[in-house]
């Protein structure tokens, strides 16, 4: 870079201040060029790198035991993998065999001998103020039933085509995972340097995406496995069918914003209270309100996560505006926007306070 100098003072020439401009755009674009490719297999990068901070801990145990960076972050990415790819091949099969199951038995007991159909008589007598006859509301809720029972296995289908999408997204998520395993100390050191903000402030900002990727999958999947084992168990006392398959879709339902668990437990408790067992379907309604939800949200999820977290607001307004603006994904993406968004307020502020501190001090 040519510098000139007026008096004492060096000056950059006009030349070198558009050569540095041209740069810093073609730097943007390359940047722009290299987010648009990766952008179909953004979430699976991102979970990827979510699930590397989260297992950390483990590949650093490795590291201890093994003595090699390489050999420790395989171990971990291999056994992610097969826990990832028998959890999605286990509750497939689970879903293909059993739904159709349910549907079917759902179906018989609300025939006219059924034992839902006298319960469905008696809950839907008042609609007959308004026209609708228990009859109308059985009919057509045999016929949803069916439609669940035939649909099963075009879900199926639709499941299977969908394989090597899923299949891809897999791969850039363990190859993302191994990467961050292994280079993140680096990747830091070199994003540092690319950032337009102070030294402190990137630090500041890349440990605050870690800490809250590390509280995403920690407080969403883990509590979500663990609502669905407490189900599981619920199900199991209370003497449900299947219990492990309504299980495996509570802890699947956990990942839905406000209602969640309450999905599958709450109707789980009205149908045993409905075939007779009232005892039983209200100690399932208690299990699933003190244990499922109450144990896991107060209990469980605060050691996982920490203390520290956003406002209830700001958590739905995350929840739902990610789902709305990203789809399914967006139940990952839109807290950690909104995380490091609240990050940025607070080191503003933060930063906006040192300041008029300053100037207070050499005011003064």
């Amino acid at each position: 870079m040519r510098v000139d100098y007026v008096g004492s003072t060096p000056t950059i020439s006009a030349r070198s201040m558009m050569q540095h401009r041209a740069l810093a755009v073609l730097a943007a674009a390359a940047i722009v060029t290299i987010v648009w490719l990766a952008l179909p297999f953004g979430t699976g990068i991102l979970l990827g790198s979510l699930l590397a901070f989260s297992l950390e801990p483990l590949y650093r145990k490795l590291m201890r035991t093994f003595g090699r960076d390489f050999l420790a972050a395989f171990t971990v990415v291999l056994c992610t993998a097969v826990v990832i790819v028998g959890a999605i091949a286990g509750f497939a099969t689970l879903f293909v065999t059993r739904a159709a199951q349910v549907a079917n038995a759902g179906r018989e007991a609300l025939k006219q001998d059924g034992p839902l159909h006298a319960w469905v008589d008696t809950v839907t007598g008042w609609l007959s103020r308004f026209g609708i006859s228990s009859d109308d509301v059985t009919s057509r809720l045999e016929s949803g039933a069916g439609q669940i029972a035939s649909s099963s296995a075009a879900i199926a289908g639709s499941f299977a085509s969908g394989t090597l999408g899923l299949l891809l997204s897999l791969f850039f998520a363990l190859l993302a995972m191994h990467l961050v395993l292994r280079y993140w100390a680096r990747i830091v050191e070199e994003l540092v340097i690319v950032l337009p903000l102070s030294v402190d402030h990137s630090h500041y900002l890349l440990a605050e995406f870690k800490r809250v990727g590390r509280m995403i999958i920690s407080g969403t999947v883990l509590t979500g496995l663990a609502q669905g084992v407490l189900a599981t168990i619920g199900f199991w006392v209370t003497g449900l069918p299947m219990p492990i398959f309504f299980g495996t879709t509570t802890a699947i339902a956990s990942l839905i914003p406000a209602v969640g668990t309450l999905l599958v437990w709450v109707p789980a408790g009205i149908f045993l209270i409905a075939t007779g067992h009232a005892a039983k379907g209200i100690l399932e309604l208690c299990w699933g309100a003190l244990v499922v939800v109450g144990f896991s949200d107060y209990v469980i999820r605060p050691q996982l996560v920490g203390d520290e977290s956003m406002p209830t607001l700001l958590v739905f307004v995350a929840l739902f505006g990610g789902i709305e603006a990203f789809g399914l994904p967006g139940l990952i993406i839109g807290p950690l926007i909104m995380a490091l968004g609240v990050a940025v307020l607070r080191l503003y502020a933060r930063e906006h306070t040192s300041t008029a501190e300053k100037r207070d001090l050499a005011s003064r």
